[in-house]
């Protein structure tokens, strides 16, 4: 509802009086009537508002006070410039580049060749920069003139997608690298036989072929575990809601993980029963990944422990521990990254592809879990995976180590995404 107009009466009795001397004076009544008319609009056109009346400050429009207020939570950083110095930046602006920031020269507070052609121009224009705050960081700057002396001056950044190309670009040229070496296998062992099968003995002929099995099943290994890689990205931000049996799905994959050939060496434990809100296939797939590295790249003939227990944060905590030969401090913080191998000619040789822990903490990250790898050179290696649990069935009870399971299955099972490290 509006609040009632609230009208000059000190002016407007002033108008009255004025049109009754006119008329004493002897003006005619069409005349004094048209100007008290006027009189009065102008009176009720010209009057303050109401907010401002009260306040008893005079109306002063769009201020710089009031233009800070309204920029000063924005998002982007935003600078307001009156012949080449800061005169306004909201906060965002400020975090960015200072708190100084305002009173400086803009050419000195954004020290960069193409920013400081574009403060010097008189037109609207922008300019991307890099190295503006950190040494790889790219902002765009672009700058809306107002008049002759002032300018607007607003910075996106745009760092993320420039490091979500150049990921792209990596990927695309290691996924081509990988793809192409059994691909160049194959064609020439092919080439071989076919064109010259007469000097080719079948022993010969039987290593060539092993060969060129060896290599179709590398790269059908790798375009699965693209395909994989794809799928979990694209899932990465759908929590899954679903409550699972942990206990059940680790022991089932990790038996299938080991296939009947490296069953006897696994050994699994447990502590507690587990419930989850997660994606079964995933979390198979997780599982079947670690003790295939594990087995792959721990000593021949040495145990793995696949163990899930309660951790210290009352998280379902599941340990896939190695005796193998360990790996260097170095190599541990870039064993997610894909295509990484620490031992190159090894890892292609035992059929690893460099997309398994890659597979693994998308997987992780998906569920909102969290993944540790630890390991000591010329022991072994522990990767840890902490996932929340959805409620507890019953109170953990004290670890019971089974049996190897050399006789869970004597069928072949597919093997998810093979990893290396």
């Amino acid at each position: 509802m509006h609040k009632p107009l609230t009208l000059p009466w000190a002016g407007l009795m002033i108008a009255g009086a004025s049109g009754v001397l006119l008329a004493m004076a002897g003006v005619s009544a069409p005349y004094v009537v048209a100007v008290m008319v006027v009189w009065a609009l102008t009176l009720l056109i010209s009057q303050p508002p109401e907010q401002e009346l009260q306040s008893g400050r005079e109306p002063e429009g769009l201020s710089r006070r009031n233009l800070a207020g309204m920029i000063e939570n924005a998002h982007s950083p935003l600078l307001l410039v009156d012949d080449m110095r800061v005169v306004i930046a909201n906060g965002s602006a400020r975090a960015l580049l200072g708190h100084h920031v305002v009173g400086q020269d803009i050419r000195v507070a954004i020290r960069h060749p193409r920013a400081i052609e574009l403060m010097n121009s008189d037109r609207h224009g922008e300019a991307v920069v890099t190295g503006l705050v950190r040494r790889k960081d790219v902002w765009r700057v672009s700058r809306y003139a107002v008049d002759e002396r002032t300018s607007v001056i607003e910075l996106i950044s745009k760092t993320a997608e420039t490091d979500i190309s150049r990921a792209h670009t990596d990927f695309v040229a290691n996924a081509s690298h990988e793809l192409r070496t059994p691909l160049s296998s194959i064609i020439g062992y092919v080439e071989t036989l076919s064109e010259h099968p007469e000097d080719i003995d079948e022993e010969t002929a039987r290593k060539f072929l092993d060969t060129i099995h060896r290599e179709a099943r590398r790269l059908q290994n790798l375009v699965s575990d693209l395909m994989s890689l794809s799928r979990v990205e694209a899932e990465k931000h759908d929590r899954p809601d679903a409550p699972v049996d942990l206990n059940q799905i680790v022991e089932r994959a990790a038996r299938e993980g080991a296939g009947a050939d490296r069953a006897d060496r696994l050994q699994y434990e447990q502590s507690g029963e587990f419930k989850v809100l997660g994606d079964p296939q995933q979390l198979e797939q997780l599982v079947r990944n670690l003790v295939d590295n594990a087995l792959k790249y721990g000593r021949a003939e040495s145990p793995v422990i696949v163990r899930l227990s309660e951790s210290a944060m009352g998280e379902a905590k599941l340990e896939v521990e190695d005796r193998g030969e360990g790996i260097e401090p170095e190599h541990l913080p870039h064993l997610t990254r894909r295509f990484y191998r620490t031992d190159p000619g090894r890892s292609r040789m035992s059929g690893g592809t460099g997309l398994g822990l890659a597979i693994v903490k998308h997987i992780v990250e998906r569920h909102h879990g969290r993944l540790d790898i630890e390991s000591e050179v010329g022991q072994g290696t522990t990767v840890t995976v902490r996932l929340p649990r959805d409620g507890i069935v019953k109170p953990p009870a004290p670890p019971v180590a089974t049996e190897p399971v050399a006789e869970a299955t004597d069928q072949k099972t597919s093997r998810g995404a093979p990893s290396n490290l």
